[in-house]
């Protein structure tokens, strides 16, 4: 029964992202530090802790299995653990896939909840998966709505590296992609991120 909850629920979650309500989904704490031209914001992330796996990007279903696998029992604790936004995807950009990724050079993250991890982040069962743990740090994000395709993805990183440029704010990596809906949700109701991590001294 606990089992059929757990998936009924996490059905639900997402059919309701699908028309961009997604008010059930945990998502990493921050405080917005600075705003910048163009609707971008410099967010002060609190450490958080996230399973990981390399990818080739957004839709590459095999790291996005291992990942829901996880997070559905595949763990040392059988825990079935809350789904969470964004999913982030990291990498170099390039133009063939989604969002950033590069051959198996990339990765992409699930964040754990709160109480999981203050429980103890149960360890991954399947090869490819690690726990990570991300300590403070201060990103610049520029939200977006519509298509997560490479070319928008682009243009949005490139909006983004202008302003940080402008305002003399230096990236210690390069953009990478934070997803909050599935790829069948209502494009104009998508909230789509592009972001970077902040050198330290900036």
């Amino acid at each position: 029964m606990e089992k059929f909850v757990y998936y009924l629920v996490t059905f639900l979650e997402s059919a309701l992202s699908v028309v961009g309500i997604r008010a059930t989904y945990e998502e990493p704490r921050y405080a917005v530090v600075e705003r910048l031209d163009r609707g971008v914001e410099v967010r002060a992330y609190e450490p958080r802790t996230a399973v990981e796996t390399d990818a080739r990007g957004q839709q590459d279903g095999a790291a996005f299995g291992r990942l829901f696998r996880y997070i559905t029992g595949a763990n040392t604790g059988e825990a079935r653990i809350a789904m969470t936004t964004p999913v982030e995807t990291g990498g170099r950009m390039i133009a063939m896939t989604i969002p950033v990724e590069q051959g198996a050079g990339g990765t992409m993250r699930f964040y754990l909840p709160h109480k999981v991890v203050e429980a103890g982040a149960p360890e991954p069962t399947e090869p490819g998966l690690r726990i990570v743990r991300i300590p403070s740090e201060r990103l610049a994000v520029l939200r977006f709505s519509g298509s997560a395709e490479p070319e928008a993805r682009r243009r949005q990183a490139e909006i983004l590296t202008r302003v940080l440029d402008a305002a003399g704010k230096r990236a210690a990596g390069p953009p990478f992609f934070m997803g909050y809906d599935p790829p069948f949700s209502i494009p104009f109701l998508r909230r789509n991120e592009v972001a970077v991590r902040l050198s330290p001294d900036t």
